[in-house]
């Protein structure tokens, strides 16, 4: 099961959806670690520290703070940048099969952007 990160902004409808089909996923908020209102590169480094992929909606500048880990030779868990047009059914469905489908170690390094 992968470990899971959902920044300030996450849609918190999709986040309770995924509990409910799913009780027991590894799932942290940063509002429930202490970094609320940090800056990306600090969640990114934290998740890469506890090796957690970070889920966002921020298409403008997450991915470019996870590109400059990469590009420094820095550890990144992995990136799933989730469009907030996605319905919260079909978030949920695409990050259930990434879930149950994938190790952790296949996300390392990686961006991903869904809908698939």
């Amino acid at each position: 099961m992968l470990r899971l990160l959902s920044d300030e902004n996450f849609n918190g409808d999709i986040v309770r959806g995924l509990f409910l089909r799913q009780p027991k996923l590894d799932l942290l908020r940063v509002q429930d670690i202490g970094l609320a209102e940090v800056d990306d590169p600090t969640i990114l480094k934290w998740a890469a520290e506890n090796d957690r992929i970070l889920l966002t909606h921020d298409r403008a500048t997450m991915p470019d703070f996870a590109y400059q880990r990469l590009l420094q030779q820095e550890e990144m868990s992995g990136l799933f940048v989730i469009n907030d047009r996605m319905s919260v059914r079909q978030a949920i469905d695409e990050l259930l099969l990434l879930v149950n489908c994938s190790e952790q170690s296949e996300w390392k390094g990686f961006v991903l952007y869904l809908p698939l």
